[in-house]
């Protein structure tokens, strides 16, 4: 099964690191990737830049409303997402509980819905062969 893992991250929290301290967590959180790659569990992910460079799209009153930021009210944002290859949500979690990156946020895991994934594929499909 696939897994979306979404790291959560204080910037706040970030900041106060060292230099040296940051560029251990990301050795660290790296070493742990490639751990999980070896095992074949590692599918992909993507850092995500500041909350500072976000804008939320919302659909109100018959309008598209860009908002600049994010749209939850916390102090964590998502830092960036990591997709996973597992069992279970128990083997997710069990393989998320080592990575380096917890440490600095939490992870929030939730299966991938295949289903609609296979329907945008399908889609996808539908529109190359129209060109």
């Amino acid at each position: 099964m696939k897994f979306i893992c979404l790291g959560y991250f204080d910037e706040t929290q970030w900041d106060k690191l060292s230099e040296d301290e940051q560029g251990e967590l990301m050795a660290d959180c790296f070493a742990y990737d490639d751990e999980l790659r070896r095992g074949g569990h590692f599918i992909g992910g993507e850092a995500l830049q500041s909350v500072r460079n976000a804008a939320t799209l919302r659909y109100q009153n018959g309008q598209v409303v860009v908002t600049d930021g994010p749209f939850a009210e916390t102090k964590e944002q998502i830092g960036g997402i990591l997709m996973l290859e597992a069992r279970d949500l128990n083997h997710a979690i069990q393989l998320m509980s080592h990575h380096p990156g917890v440490r600095n946020g939490p992870f929030e895991i939730r299966p991938a819905d295949e289903e609609i994934n296979a329907q945008v594929n399908e889609s996808k499909t539908f529109q190359t062969n129209l060109h």
